[in-house]
């Protein structure tokens, strides 16, 4: 299966498909769309209005790798379910936390 990551030289993407008000905050693995596209499956309890949810999602993303929520933005993806995040750190280790999280 593809992983919804790629690595650069100083960041990361992440594609995710957020779930707003889903009840609690939490990734929910990985998943395959309808084009054969992978992507983290994330929900959070927050609304979408105001950038609630996008910031709650920065939040959990950021927390559950353990960087600081300003090395997680958004790409790409700002009113959409579907999103880009760029995450900066050293990818490797990035991404080893991921697959780690997406295993569990």
């Amino acid at each position: 299966m593809s992983q919804p990551w790629a690595a650069f030289n100083d960041h990361m993407s992440l594609a995710v498909r957020l779930t707003p008000n889903g009840g609690r905050d939490a990734i929910d693995g990985v998943e395959i769309d309808a084009e054969g596209k992978s992507h983290l499956k994330v929900r959070v309890t927050a609304v979408p209005e105001k950038g609630k949810a996008n910031k709650a999602l920065v939040a959990l993303v950021a927390k559950s790798l353990g960087v600081a929520k300003s090395s997680v933005r958004i790409a790409s993806g700002d009113t959409s379910r579907k999103k880009i995040l760029r995450i900066d750190g050293e990818p490797e280790d990035l991404i080893r936390k991921l697959s780690a999280l997406v295993e569990s």
